[in-house]
This record gives C-alpha cells, structure tokens and sequence, in this order.
C-alpha cells in the first residue's frame, strides 16, 4: 500500500493498524534545536483521544505518544523523529460478525477490491484511529512554526443545526465536548446526538479552522499553491467529502466587487477590508488569517439494519455493534488543527530555503 506520507521538506509518514500492537509516525524534515518533549505531543493527542463523553466512541485509549527517536537531551537532532502510540483497548472480536460483509458508506468495498485483502478488525489503515499519529505530526509542526502562529478549530455545525456566528466565543470551544464556539448551539447538540446515538443512527459535521498569524508569502504556485495543499490535507482525513477556503463555495454567489478582498493602508503597512479569499491569493498567504472548513459524513459503522453484500456476492443485512462515534466530525477537530499546522511548516520550511 503506497501514499502513506504527507509532506515535502516537513514530511511524515503513519504506520499501523486500529487493532494491531501499535500506532505510530516518523517525521522528517525537522530543524535541529527545537525543545520538545513527550509532554508537548500529549498535550494535544489528549484533545483528540476517545471515550471523553458520551457523545464519542467508548473505547478507551491513554494514546500515550513515546519519542523513540530524533530527539537528544530534549532538543531535536535533526534527524528523523520516532513517534508510537500502543493500542491497549481494541476489542476485535466486535468485527466477527461483519467480516465478511461490506458496511455500505465504508472503505470495506474498495479496500477488498483494491487489494484482494482487508483487516476486517476496527478497519484497519481505513480505521479514524490512524489520526491519532497526525496529531502528534502536528503537535512537533507547531513547534516548527512557533509561538508567532496560532491554529485553532471549531465545530460549527452538526447535522442541520449550525452556530450563530453572532455567539462567537472562542473560549468557549474549551468549555464542551464538541469544539462548539457558541454556547447555545452545543446544548442544541448535546439533545440532539442524544437522539441520534439512541436512533442507531449517526450524523455528518462541519468544521472551521483558523490559523493566525501566519506571514505574507507560503505557497508555491503553480501546483504547490498553499490552498491545493491544504484541501488535500482535509480530504486526506477519514470521512471528509468537502473542503472550502474562505468564502468558498459561497464566492459563486457573490459579484466580484463584493468577492473581492479591498486595501487601503493602515499607517505604513497594507490592510484588507475583508477575508473571502481566506488569507490566501494566487496560492500564496496575504498575511491575513487563513481561513478554511471542511465537511465530515456520518459515521458509516451503524446499528441501524442497512442492506448490502457479501464478499461472495450475496445480498443481506448488516447492522454493526461496537464503540462507534454518533458524530465522527466531533474529534476531526483536532485532526484538522494538526494537518493545518502540517501544511504551514512544510511551506514555512520550503519558503525559507527559497527565498531566505
């Protein structure tokens, strides 16, 4: 199986299945000197890791990240960094009755198809477990692009229901389980997945992400434009079938006068009067905040009896039981953060040794 590393110059590489002995990373690419230690990888993998409330997969993993290599009395050597995470709660025996049945919305179809052999147990590679090690890529990116840049993610939809934009409050993504910016719409949320996960059913999420911060001029046009890269970063990601920049696919309805993003000067230094562009123009960063979502489908694994075949072609029923997400979107927050950061140090690094 090939396509298993994402990057350039900050490059990483997942190995592993959901059900096998251990999950892990080897990223390269990383600048010597840098201080860190397992505690700033934890940190974040502690935001994306399962079982936190019930409105997530029960299946309880620490995803206690360990720093094999690549890092020498807590500073980065340079060379490449070891990352492995164990699996210590994986119930594979919950798969039994789906092995040989292909869970419709599922990879299970394609994977056997494609390669004429699937781990039926938690999926495998297809499994969202493999973001865990994302997340850790993403927690050393961060320290690539340093304190200067802040990337942050929110939860602005879920199912039909979506946020006042008007509620805004970044603190209060901290402050529920759902990564909600606005207090009203995560009770909304909290009833309705209650519904859903007592239906048997599962429901699809959008999610925002915002890095600040981030300096005039990452991009590479003409195939390498920062926005190309950071689409296939989200599309790369489990269960994700959309991604916009900006005012994305809201930019059709608009006139160019109203798309356009206009400049006056604010003292010596240039100021856009708007953001539709989401702070990138030509593939190259303006200096603005950069701005982009990205949609996640239902969870495919469902108790809800769906019709399908085997994999020797007889038609039947599946219904999946297990620990599955109501609402996969829910932990894609971190993940995306962590892709994003991926993306801004790999062209961090390649601007530098372009342009100085």
């Amino acid at each position: 199986m090939s396509g298993n590393s994402f990057g350039h110059l900050f490059r990483f590489t997942t190995f592993g299945e959901s059900h096998g002995p251990a999950i892990g990373c080897v990223v390269d690419g990383v600048p010597p000197g840098l201080e860190i230690a397992e505690a700033d990888i934890q940190i974040w993998l502690d935001k994306r890791r399962p079982g936190q409330s019930r409105h997530t997969t029960q299946r309880k993993e620490a995803d206690a990240v360990r720093i094999l290599s690549g890092v020498f009395e807590g500073k980065t050597t340079g060379t490449p960094i070891g990352l492995m995470i164990e699996n210590t709660d994986a119930r594979s025996k919950d798969y039994d009755d789906i092995k040989d049945l292909f869970r419709p919305g599922h990879a299970d179809y394609t994977y056997h198809y494609k390669y004429g052999i699937r781990d039926h147990r938690g999926s495998g590679r297809a499994s969202a477990r493999e973001t865990a090690c994302r997340v850790a890529a993403g927690a050393i990116a961060r320290k690539v692009l340093g304190s200067g840049i802040e990337v942050r993610g929110a939860l602005i939809q879920i199912g039909p229901h979506a946020i006042d934009r008007g509620n805004w409050d970044w603190p209060a993504v901290d402050q529920n389980p759902f990564w909600c910016p606005d207090t009203k719409a995560a009770k909304v949320w909290d009833t309705y997945l209650d519904e859903v996960r007592k239906a048997g059913s599962s429901i699809g999420a959008v999610i925002e992400i915002t890095a600040s911060g981030v300096p005039v001029g990452l991009g590479a046009p003409v195939y390498d434009k920062l926005d190309a890269d950071l689409a296939k970063a989200m599309m790369s990601i489990n269960a994700v079938k959309g991604v916009e920049i900006g005012a994305g696919f809201g930019a059709a309805g608009l006139s160019g006068e109203e798309n356009a993003d206009e400049l006056r000067m604010d003292g010596n230094a240039p100021a856009f009067q708007s953001n539709n562009a989401g702070g990138i123009l030509g593939g190259i960063s303006t200096g603005q905040d950069v701005v982009l979502s990205f949609a996640v489908k239902p969870t495919s694994s469902i108790a809800t009896p769906m019709r399908t075949i085997t994999t020797g072609g007889e038609e039947t029923e599946v219904s999946v039981k297990g620990r599955h997400d109501p609402c996969v979107g829910i932990r894609a927050v971190p993940v995306g953060e962590a892709m994003t950061a991926c993306v801004l140090a790999d062209h961090m690094l390649r601007h530098r040794a372009q342009c100085g």
